[in-house]
């Protein structure tokens, strides 16, 4: 038995938790927004942006690659990073439905 219980609770808000996840770091947040501004990169050239050694931004990598948030491909002896353009519509799409949301309740909070 999970502490989480995550069967409880459907695909979508699964799939939004761990996105969101994924983007609960500051740095991690500093890599999409790096990302968003370059077609392809290598885990050095994040280096060489950040202030953080490259084993631990290639880890953060790994966490925004395994949610699903950036892709990587394989070229020669480095991995090229991208966003991964999906999940950032999922998001986006969520975030739409909870300000169309609030903006309907605007005048009716507690």
């Amino acid at each position: 038995m999970g502490a989480t219980k995550t069967e409880h609770f459907t695909n979508r808000q699964n799939q939004i938790a761990i996105l969101a996840k994924a983007l609960g770091h500051p740095a991690r947040v500093a890599i999409i927004e790096y990302l968003m501004g370059v077609d392809t990169c290598i885990c050095g050239d994040i280096v060489n942006v950040l202030p953080l050694a490259q084993p631990t931004v290639s880890q953060h990598l790994k966490e925004l690659k395994n949610a699903g948030l950036i892709k990587g491909n394989v070229e020669g002896n480095a991995i090229c990073y991208c966003i991964d353009e999906t999940a950032l519509e999922i998001l986006q799409g969520y975030f739409a439905i909870v300000s169309t949301s609030l903006e309907k309740k605007k005048n009716n909070c507690c």
